[in-house]
């Protein structure tokens, strides 16, 4: 595992900022997101996607490292760069309004991975996933089939950020 909890962090975020736009192409042009030809409407989307993805990384962190002083240290870390890097992109949209974004989904998507306790680790990736695609397709609608490809996206991306922590990549 990467040792040092600030590089740790950094090193996810590169591994965020290389992966997420790839798998935000795949999941818009599956047929389990119903197609835009609103750009404004497709960057909503993205930037929802970004929210669920960058969590997704949280918990592979915890995941990786569990959860103490030092992994809370990567984590600040992992959102220095990756804001740093938002914050170089040019949007519309103030990085203000992004973090605060981050912020309630965070909070959302965190209540919901500690709902039921022990029983409920098992539902967690559907309930994440539900909650992602109600955000990703409103007000379109179709959350069913978009839900399942959400959570196993963010199922994957967590567990792929876990294994890139621990083996140092």
């Amino acid at each position: 595992m990467i040792a040092e909890p600030e590089r740790r962090g950094r090193a996810l975020a590169g591994f965020f900022l290389e992966v997420e736009p790839r798998l935000f192409g795949d999941l818009a042009d599956s047929p389990a997101l119903p197609p835009t030809p609103d750009p404004a409407e497709r960057e909503r989307r993205r930037r929802e996607w970004q929210c669920f993805a960058l969590y997704a990384c949280v918990r592979g962190l915890v995941a990786a490292g569990g959860f103490n002083r030092e992994t809370a240290r990567a984590i600040d870390a992992l959102h220095d760069q990756v804001m740093a890097a938002w914050a170089g992109e040019t949007s519309l949209e103030p990085i203000e309004r992004r973090r605060a974004r981050v912020a309630e989904r965070y909070a959302e998507y965190g209540s919901i991975g500690q709902e039921g306790g022990a029983a409920g680790a098992a539902s967690v990736t559907a309930r994440l996933g539900a909650a992602a695609a109600r955000h990703l397709a409103a007000p379109s609608g179709g959350e069913d089939a978009l839900a399942e490809v959400a959570g196993g996206l963010h199922e994957a991306l967590a567990e792929g950020a876990a294994e890139a922590v621990r083996r140092g990549a």
